[in-house]
């Protein structure tokens, strides 16, 4: 099945979602998967869109298009292929991560997550606090294979923290419905 991908990105500002989506519902279009932040003052989203076979990537950016001159938006939009293999078992966790900011964190920890062949499926890093002691913060959601040694990939990202000077934790994620 074909879908695709819209990404948009620009400065915040109430309305770009509405207008967005609008725009994509207007041609038909449904938001099958959509992730939406505010990253710095710029706002960032992407959405899986799906709808009539008629629909196509220049269709979609056609009628998003007054939209994204209003609101002073970059889009993109792509053709993807929906249909995937099945997942193999995995199990689900989330992974914390906080201490003094410095470059390096997010590949390191990462790096042994991939290693361990963990898949990332949701990164937040915030840096909170004073700007002079700025404090990093990152939660990861991942999918672990089922026969990962959860001690052995625990004493990895606790290694990794050491070497950054910041403290790990993982544990399964429970399992919320939105």
């Amino acid at each position: 099945m074909q879908g695709f991908a819209l990404w948009a990105v620009g400065s915040d500002r109430p309305g770009m979602i509405a207008g967005l989506s609008g725009a994509v519902a207007s041609v038909g279009g449904n938001l099958s998967d959509c992730s939406m932040t505010i990253l710095s003052g710029q706002f960032a989203m992407v959405m899986i869109i799906t709808g009539p076979d008629a629909l196509d990537a220049d269709g979609i950016e056609r009628a998003v298009a007054p939209a994204v001159a209003a609101l002073g938006l970059t889009v993109e939009v792509r053709a993807i292929e929906l249909d995937r293999p099945p997942e193999a078992r995995s199990v689900p966790h989330v992974v914390s991560v906080y201490g003094a900011d410095r470059p390096g964190i997010v590949h390191a920890i990462t790096a042994a997550l991939a290693r361990a062949g963990a898949n990332v499926t949701d990164l937040e890093t915030r840096v909170v606090g004073a700007p002079e002691a700025p404090v990093y913060t990152m939660m990861l959601e991942v999918s672990l294979p089922v026969d990962v040694v959860l001690d052995d990939l625990r004493a990895e990202l606790e290694a990794r923290a050491e070497e950054l000077g910041v403290d790990v934790s993982i544990h399964a994620a429970d399992s919320d419905v939105l």
